[in-house]
């Protein structure tokens, strides 16, 4: 499955304007992209997609540089442990040490969080295990038809397997198993729908009405709304999962990032530690 994700994906065509550059965090690949507009000071930790099993900087590297072209800024794209092979929590202490190294060396910069799919349920779990230790937290955490609730109870998961291209019920089980392993499949960090959300940083979601995660961001919406955080729900109306992917050839593909691009362009800030 991974191959065959690497030869599917890494057919989509860098954008013209990014420059990618080699790096590591720790023993984890990683790249640096950079459009040659990117504002000073404005860096993006993209956390990719994949059910905690698939993805790496092939497959993302095309969306991770077209966000850096939406935001104007430096994206970090990292290769996180995966599953089965690293199970939870090995992923998400890969996001916190991520974390750590673009702050070292890249000092006084404003952090935002994005992530796609898993890598936004772990863009938002690393969000609240920074606020959990008392650490600056990032200006903004932007998730993209993310997947915040790995027990899969949402109502969507079931009314839109037909509609949705990208997923199916048996697959997203297997993923999620391969990842839990033993934890259960509502803790908190794995599946942060289930996590307290007070003191959060501003959160964007964007989903599609057709995909089988639309009301894992919806129930975000509400659960975040009813515990004070400033957050903004989009539903594209008759978009799959992570139609961002598709930004070469889908126009909803560029609008949506052009939304996630205004979305951060007013939040930019340097980060504050947590109370």
């Amino acid at each position: 499955m991974r191959t065959e994700f690497e030869a599917v994906a890494g057919r989509i065509p860098l954008p013209e304007g990014a420059v990618t550059t080699p790096t590591a965090v720790g023993g984890l690949a990683a790249e640096w992209i950079r459009p040659a507009a990117a504002e000073p000071g404005r860096v993006v930790l993209y956390l990719h997609g994949g059910g905690y099993t698939l993805g790496s900087l092939v497959t993302h590297r095309a969306l991770a540089a077209r966000v850096a072209l939406a935001a104007d800024a430096e994206v970090l794209l990292v290769e996180y442990r995966k599953a089965p092979e690293h199970r939870f929590p090995a992923a998400l202490d890969d996001a916190l040490a991520t974390v750590s190294h673009v702050r070292a060396h890249r000092p006084g910069a404003a952090l935002a969080l994005v992530g796609d799919s898993a890598g936004g349920g772990l863009a938002l779990a690393t969000a609240i295990a920074l606020r959990d230790a008392g650490a600056p937290s990032p200006c903004a955490v932007a998730l993209l038809s993310p997947w915040c609730d790995l027990a899969l109870t949402g109502d969507s998961v079931a009314g839109n397997e037909a509609t949705d291209p990208q997923s199916s019920r048996a697959l997203l089980s297997a993923m999620a198993g391969a990842y839990l392993g033993p934890a259960d499949a509502d803790t908190p960090l794995a599946s942060p729908l289930h996590a307290d959300l007070r003191g959060l940083p501003p959160l964007l979601i964007q989903v599609g009405s057709a995909e089988m995660l639309l009301d894992d961001g919806r129930r975000l919406l509400a659960r975040a709304e009813a515990q004070g955080v400033d957050v903004t729900c989009e539903v594209w109306q008759d978009m799959f999962h992570v139609w961002h992917a598709l930004g070469p050839v889908l126009p909803e593909a560029v609008d949506a990032l052009g939304h996630l691009g205004s979305w951060l362009g007013r939040r930019w800030q340097p980060a504050e530690p947590s109370e």
